[in-house]
């Protein structure tokens, strides 16, 4: 299974996801690379920033990605 195919697999699961999930569940580093090259395929992809909260208390602002709607294999 292509790293694409993971990413797709993920979010129609889970119905988004975060480059943080992104690496610690499927290993995969460059989720922004990913999602371009889904984008490229056809696949209608919106992001979202969202506040998270790190480690150390501080916050910062990340993406989360989910489908407009899917792929047309028409």
């Amino acid at each position: 299974m292509t790293q694409c195919e993971k990413v797709v697999r993920y979010i129609e699961i889970h119905g988004s996801i975060t480059a943080r999930e992104a690496y610690w569940n499927l290993g995969i580093m460059r989720l922004a690379s990913r999602i371009s090259d889904l984008k490229r395929q056809g696949y209608l992809i919106k992001s979202e920033d969202i506040k998270v909260t790190n480690r150390d208390g501080s916050e910062s602002w990340v993406s989360k990605y989910s489908f407009l709607e899917r792929k047309n294999n028409g």
